[in-house]
Parts: C-alpha cells; structure tokens; sequence
C-alpha cells in the first residue's frame, strides 16, 4: 500500500457530506494514526448542479456509479446513499472488484447483511457498518471488540431518537402524542413521514443488528417483534409516574441457554433503570455481560458529524487492516444455530389497566382469576371514572411468562365484570420498595 488511500462515496447527502468535512479536516490526525493520507477520488450524486452545504470540487462528482466501482485506484468505498435494491448491488459489485466497503445503512444491513458478509468474505474484504446502529455511539465495536471476552446475555436500548423525543415531551410535559411529533418534526427530530420511526420499525432494524453481533447468530428481521407508540395514551403514562415508571421505546434483545429472543416495543421503566435517564433525541444501549456485568453506552444517536464520525472510525479501522495485511479477516461470523425462545420461556413483569363494574366482589373475581394463573400483584391502584358506575385498576405483575400473560388477558377479557382492558405493557428493571400510598383495594 502506498502513502495514500483513495476513498470514493455513494451518495452525498447529510451523512455523506459529514464524512467529506470530516476527512477534509482530519488530514493531519488520519496521516498521525496510519501512516498515510486519505483522499476523497470520487462521489456518486443523482444531481452535479445541485447546491450542497459541503465546499466540494465538483470534477469529483458523478452520475454514474461504475466510474467508482470499476475505478482501479479505488480502494475503499463508504455507501452514504441509503435505500436497499440499488444500494444492496453497488456494494456487491464494489466486493466484487475487491474493494472494501464502510455502510451506515441500517435498512440495509438489517435485511441482507448476512448476504453482504459472505460476499465481503469471499472476495477477502473488509465490511464495516458501525454507523448504521446509534449514529456516533460506538455500539457494535464495543460488543465485537471491546466485549469479546465476555458472553453478552442481554442488549437494551433506546435507539430511536424520533420517539425517546416524543416520549420524553409526553413524560416531562404531558404533550400529547400529536402535538409531541409535530414539534419532533419542526425540529427536524422527524421526518415527515415518521412511519418508520413510530411504529419501531426503525429500532427493529437495529436492534436486529445488534442481536445478530451480541450473540452470534443470524437474527432475521423478521424475527423481530414490532410494536410503536402511536396509540399511546397519556393516561399510561401519568399512573406510570405514579408508580415509579416511565415509558420509553426500549429495544430488547436476550439470550439464555441458547435460546434468543429480540422485541420492540413502548415499555414502562424504572426510574432506577439506567435508560430511565436517557431523554429528547439521545440514545443508549445498556449491556449485561456474563463476566462484566452492566455497561452503557451514551450519546447522539444520529446527525451529520456524529453519524460521520463513525464511518470514518470504520474506514480508520479499514485501512489499518490494510496495512497489517488482514483484511477481510476480522469479520464476527455466525457461531451459533439460530433457537428462537418460546412464550413459555419468555419471562417478564406486565402494567395492566382496565375498566371495570364498580360493583362489591368485582376485584375478588379478577384476582381469582389470576390467581388460577399463577400470577401475583406487585401493586395495585384504583381511581373512580365515574361515581358508582366505573372504576379503574391498574395492576402491576410479579413475573411471569408471555404465554401464561396471554392467556390470562384473553379470559380477562371475557368476565363479566370487565368493562374494558384499556392498556397493557411490559414492564422492565422493576426494583422491590414500598410505594406509599399507592397500594390500595376495592
């Protein structure tokens, strides 16, 4: 390898713009870590006359991506155009012509990264995608290299700042969910269509991504269950600050025994939760390894330098490999068969709220009933709706399974003293104290 690294992008939008100022300005401390210089030779736009916010010589720019992929002087290529089917093909023919690849893109990478690694593979490359996970956290380094040693047992994160904005104006300031949003996208928090974001179908991405890394197997994204914050209800969250809990749209992956499991979904928190913290548009994943316990990784979760930034760690990462002779080495390959963990299997602490008669023996019926269930209440809170007509009761389970919940809710549905189950989330990082106060019966 020469004194220089001839670097060419696919796509110069915000990312991709971040990641030319960030080379352009970093000379000296990329020359200090490598031993070399980088070079932007080439960019792939739709559009040479459109006017960007990045001073860019324009004889670099181009419409057409074969003058990148079949370059010979190329050595590294950064796909910042985002989308799937045109994105998927450039990055196999880039392999192909033996060029190693640097993505932040988490559509991508959720759906065909399986695919792309063996391809990358094949043709003895390297295939970095830190920044498609959590912008500028360095997440998937950490569970690859710097918690290598352990056996990783669980991820949770908030890694969608769209929806820890919204949910954090709904907690603090009791917004609604509309009006939270429309801020989000005044902001620029949310797109304006925030489809992806709202409904955790963004965070399923990711969260696929990290399950595949933290536990070496191969997690389709369809494997992964959704559920977003759009029908939230604010009265949730106000008897969820009553009780010491706050929403968040927590993305969980575990694996114990062999067996995984990775979820999306609103969650009730507690506040003694290392991610209770976690507000507005920041992101954090929390991890618990076998050997070294809890860790938690903090920061910005998307935006031009931080989403940058580590594309450019990666291609740091790319070149260094490139002069030790090891690329296309350093790849976390799948090590385990894929066992999905059953709902019998599946443990954990459920909020339930539900309308019911406000009639003498209304509460013995519904803790009966679970109790045919196996399943016991942590706490209890009761408010009138409206006098002598209805009451509310919120529960709070001791742990149970996901199928025994189910079942119990679809019996609770059918008695006759319920009115209504208006809501029902998990609950997630309980502690055992004594809520004054709260606790109280029919």
């Amino acid at each position: 390898m020469g004194e220089q690294v001839s670097v060419s992008l696919l796509g110069l939008g915000v990312v991709g713009s971040g990641v030319v100022k960030l080379i352009e300005n970093h000379q000296e401390e990329l020359a200090h870590r490598l031993g070399c210089s980088v070079q932007v030779k080439s960019i792939l736009v739709r559009d040479i006359e459109k006017v960007r916010d990045v001073s860019i010589d324009q004889t670099l720019l181009t419409t057409d991506p074969n003058d990148i992929l079949q370059d010979p002087e190329v050595d590294v290529v950064v796909e910042v155009m985002g989308g799937i089917k045109e994105s998927f093909q450039h990055i196999l023919d880039a392999f192909s012509a033996k060029k190693h690849v640097v993505t932040a893109n988490k559509d991508l990478v959720a759906l065909h990264g399986p695919e792309l690694q063996q391809a990358a593979d094949k043709n003895h490359c390297d295939f970095y995608y830190e920044a498609s996970v959590a912008g500028g956290i360095p997440i998937l380094r950490g569970i690859t290299d710097g918690l290598s040693s352990d056996r990783i047992q669980q991820v949770m994160g908030i890694v969608n700042g769209t929806t820890n904005y919204i949910l954090t104006k709904m907690n603090n300031e009791g917004v609604s969910y509309e009006n939270a949003l429309k801020e989000a996208q005044e902001l620029g928090f949310a797109e304006s269509d925030p489809t992806a974001d709202v409904e955790g179908l963004d965070a399923a991405r990711k969260m696929a991504i990290l399950g595949r890394l933290a536990f070496s197997t191969d997690i389709e994204l369809s494997e992964v269950e959704v559920a977003g914050i759009k029908n939230l209800d604010l009265e949730d969250l106000k008897y969820g600050e009553r009780l010491g809990y706050t929403m968040k749209l927590i993305g969980f992956a575990s694996c114990e025994n062999g067996q995984v499991e990775v979820n999306v979904q609103p969650t009730l928190l507690s506040k003694d939760h290392p991610l209770a913290d976690v507000k507005n548009e920041y992101n954090a994943v929390y991890v618990y390894g076998e050997a070294v316990g809890e860790t938690m990784f903090y920061g910005p979760g998307a935006g031009s330098l931080p989403t940058a930034t580590a594309v450019v760690s990666d291609l740091v990462t790319v070149i260094k490999n490139m002069k030790l002779g090891v690329s296309g080495h350093s790849a976390v390959k799948p090590r385990f068969k894929k066992e999905l963990k059953t709902a019998d299997k599946r443990l954990g602490q459920y909020y339930i709220r539900l309308h019911v008669k406000d009639e003498v023996g209304a509460f013995s019926t519904i803790s009966s009933l679970f109790n045919t269930f196996n399943i016991s209440f942590k706490r209890i809170l009761q408010t009138p709706v409206k006098k002598h007509e209805v009451a509310e009761i919120i529960l709070v389970t001791h742990q149970t399974s996901l199928e025994t919940f189910n079942h119990s809710l679809h019996d609770l549905k059918n008695l006759d003293v319920v009115m209504e189950v208006k809501s029902y989330y998990k609950v997630e990082g309980d502690v055992e104290r004594e809520m004054a106060g709260v606790t109280k019966t029919l």
